[in-house]
């Protein structure tokens, strides 16, 4: 499965982005961003599946929610940067 991270400042705004994601009814998980693509610094990121992304990216946008960066899970430690 193909998952998107959404990478955010803080813990504190990756949980508003869960919160705005969820009364969207897009569920939506924090996780810790992978090492490979944290760059600098410990950060977290939301975590949604392929078929919600655009429609979570839809909501954010709409609410302009600073988004840092986006990356797709390409399976087996892969990550992509998604451009927006």
């Amino acid at each position: 499965m193909i998952y998107y991270f959404i990478n955010c400042r803080s813990l504190t705004y990756a949980q508003r982005a869960k919160r705005i994601l969820e009364r969207a009814g897009i569920a939506a998980y924090i996780v810790r961003t992978p090492q490979s693509i944290a760059g600098s610094g410990c950060s977290h990121s939301v975590k949604v599946v392929e078929r919600r992304f655009e429609a979570a990216m839809a909501v954010l946008r709409e609410v302009k929610f600073p988004i840092s960066r986006v990356y797709m899970s390409a399976g087996e430690g892969q990550y992509s940067e998604v451009l927006e």
